[in-house]
């Protein structure tokens, strides 16, 4: 094939899941009531994480202070739940237009890779909606400095804080992959893993922080704990390699 026959082929694969996508939030934005029932469960105290845990009342009232925030919200929303439930035809075809081009164990490799890369990215997705952002929005939204401050929490921060820490999360959970993409290019050992180990340690309470807005420390080891096993699980499989 010609440099233009890749470009078309391309191109198709673009509009193909493009046209995905759009049908996926479509689907999300008319099916609205589901959709907010599931991104705003966190903020009723029945919350599968808050009975599990504590099982105290917990409700949090969210507040529109723009006239075009809540269809803005609905939109984005919409577009984000149509990428995610498009992403695994979108990497498929993606990877099939790449595959002719690599040597058979390149294609082993780059499709454990990928498919490695998407599982983990999804646990760090559902980590952080189950376990971590739960406990810091409901920390964040109880917490004040005296009686006489009310919270008031807008609809559209609450929706930037759990799509910036699920991002954040899924991104974390890719360590694993990365290491073993490392190891294979013979870039990362087990060795030079495990004498870093305290730094490491020390540079994964920070990315916590980072992640976590709140300041409580429960919250920070929950996040800073698996991230650690995650570490550990590295090293074994690049030492295993």
């Amino acid at each position: 094939m010609t440099f233009w026959d890749h470009l078309d082929e391309l191109r198709g694969v673009l509009l193909r899941s493009a046209l995905l996508a759009t049908v996926f939030a479509v689907a999300a934005f008319c099916l609205k009531d589901a959709l907010f029932a599931f991104l705003l469960a966190p903020t009723h105290g029945d919350f599968v994480s808050y009975r599990l845990l504590e099982g105290n009342a917990f409700q949090l009232h969210l507040i529109n202070t723009g006239i075009t925030e809540q269809f803005m919200t609905h939109m984005r929303a919409a577009c984000y739940m149509g990428l995610l439930c498009a992403s695994p035809y979108m990497l498929y075809a993606l990877f099939r237009f790449v595959a002719p081009g690599l040597y058979e164990t390149e294609r082993r490799v780059a499709w454990w890779a990928l498919g490695s890369a998407y599982v983990m990215f999804l646990a760090g997705t559902a980590i952080n909606y189950l376990l971590v952002f739960p406990l810091a929005v409901r920390f964040l939204g109880t917490y004040s400095v005296s009686s006489d401050v009310t919270n008031m929490l807008t609809l559209q921060s609450y929706m930037d804080t759990l799509l910036g820490m699920t991002l954040a999360m899924g991104i974390c959970f890719e360590l694993p992959v990365v290491c073993w993409v490392l190891g294979r290019l013979g870039l990362l050992t087990a060795e030079h893993m495990r004498l870093y180990r305290r730094h490491v340690f020390v540079g994964i309470l920070l990315a916590a922080a980072i992640i976590t807005p709140t300041g409580d420390p429960l919250t920070l080891f929950l996040v800073a704990i698996p991230l650690y096993l995650l570490y550990e699980l590295s090293m074994l499989i690049v030492r295993s390699r």
